[in-house]
């Protein structure tokens, strides 16, 4: 028998601007430790070996930091912090329900464009 492939990937943003940026950070002194706390949660669980939290670079939606996208699903989660985190993985990741009240509103997180459909779009 191999390896099993992870059942979710947790991508949590890790974009920290400095100082005076024009962007807001989804890392900054209160939440510098969110993806240290998603791992040790998931370890504490036995989860580590089935869902693989990976520390991504901006997820483009600042404005609503921090966040992190649940795949499979497309499911972002916004204004995280550790009480959230830990609903989220105790009700969708071993739950399997979504926690919908910490979900992106849809006017920042539109259904998704096919490749082709954006370059007909970028006149391509």
């Amino acid at each position: 028998m191999g390896i099993p492939q992870p059942a979710f990937y947790i991508f949590k943003c890790e974009q920290s601007s400095p100082p005076g940026m024009p962007k807001p950070s989804c890392v900054n002194e209160q939440t510098k430790d969110l993806f240290q706390h998603l791992g040790q949660t998931l370890m504490q669980k036995g989860l580590i070996a089935t869902v693989q939290p990976v520390r991504t670079a901006c997820l483009n939606r600042c404005q609503l930091g921090p966040v992190m996208l649940v795949e499979p699903g497309h499911h972002m989660y916004v204004n995280l912090d550790k009480e959230k985190i830990t609903r989220i993985i105790d009700e969708h990741i071993i739950g399997g329900k979504v926690v919908e009240e910490y979900l992106i509103p849809e006017e920042f997180w539109d259904e998704a464009l096919s490749p082709m459909e954006a370059m007909k779009m970028a006149g391509r």
